[in-house]
């Protein structure tokens, strides 16, 4: 098998996994007697990113997201070639998981939560919801740089990443919904039809993962692995 199929068929398997459980977990929590309101959804997603990097980053880099693949593309260390490709696999992966959602939950306790669709929240505005999903990307992004792309990096496998969106879920869940992944964000608003703002799930994670980028392969990573 060529080796960028390989690649971003582990690119789809990790952004399906994502999506998957971490909107069927905002589902689930809907259900009634189920309370693990912030603190389970932000686990779920943890656990299941930190899962889905480790299992993917010997083969693609376990990216998963957008976002970290534009900001590895602005650091010189993926070509445009793979980088459209791993971002039109990520989308369609998103969109797939989100319709499996939709297909494995009753359609009333599903729509009350917009399918996990992440929601800006009334008392913050558009640029906000912007510089938030910026700076929760920017220490996503660092994650990555830190622990999956270092070779000094400690054997922690995706750990160190799916932590950070545990700290990110918890901090900004109620804000944003603390997506930090533009295919997270598109994949279930495009089934449930949930746009309000959703260009912030675009633009926050693109710079936040950019300026990280940069930041780690000009200045933080040893000289001997700087692009």
């Amino acid at each position: 098998m060529p080796a960028l199929v390989r690649r971003l068929v582990a690119e789809a398997f990790g952004t399906f996994a994502l999506v998957f459980f971490g909107c069927a977990s905002i589902v689930v929590n809907n259900f009634p007697g189920v309370n693990s309101g912030l603190l389970g959804i932000a686990l779920v997603h943890a656990i299941v990113l930190s899962v889905a990097v480790t299992a993917t980053m010997s083969i693609s880099g376990g990216l998963v997201n957008p976002a970290l693949t534009i900001g590895l593309f602005v650091a010189r260390r993926l070509d445009a070639a793979t980088t459209i490709a791993y971002i039109i696999v990520q989308v369609i992966a998103a969109i797939v998981a989100a319709w499996a959602v939709t297909l494995c939950f009753p359609q009333g306790v599903g729509k009350l939560v917009a399918w996990g669709t992440p929601i800006i929240g009334n008392s913050v505005t558009l640029a906000g919801a912007i510089g938030i999903e910026a700076l929760l990307t920017f220490f996503l992004m660092s994650a990555v740089m830190g622990t999956v792309v270092s070779p000094d990096a400690p054997k922690v496998g995706g750990f160190g990443v799916g932590l950070t969106l545990f700290f990110c879920i918890l901090i900004a869940g109620p804000l944003t919904g603390a997506s930090v992944n533009p295919a997270r964000a598109f994949g279930p608003a495009l089934l449930s039809g949930t746009w309000t703002g959703h260009i912030a799930y675009w633009v926050g994670p693109i710079i936040g993962a950019i300026i990280a980028a940069v930041l780690w392969d000009r200045v933080l990573l040893p000289p001997r692995v700087r692009s």
